[in-house]
């Protein structure tokens, strides 16, 4: 019987690079069968520390471009 993951999640400790508003800790949850992303930024409050969450959609990938080059083509390569 396969595992069911519905309605759970997971949160890692993130690794920040120097950027202090990042969260603390980033991980997925599943909600209703849809998995969401999830954030978490460790607070302090009057009544202790606590874990301010975010839940959102997953962002989408980023792919950097392709390495271009300064050279020149020349005008016999160009197709028009």
């Amino acid at each position: 019987m396969p595992y069911d993951n519905t309605n759970k999640g997971v949160l890692f400790a993130n690794d920040k690079r120097g950027n202090e508003k990042a969260p603390d800790y980033k991980g997925k949850i599943d909600i209703n069968g849809v998995e969401k992303e999830i954030a978490g930024w460790v607070r302090n409050s009057a009544k202790g520390e606590l874990i301010s969450l975010v839940v959102q959609e997953p962002r989408a990938k980023t792919i950097a471009p392709p390495e271009t080059s300064n050279e020149e083509i020349p005008n016999e390569d160009l197709p028009f």
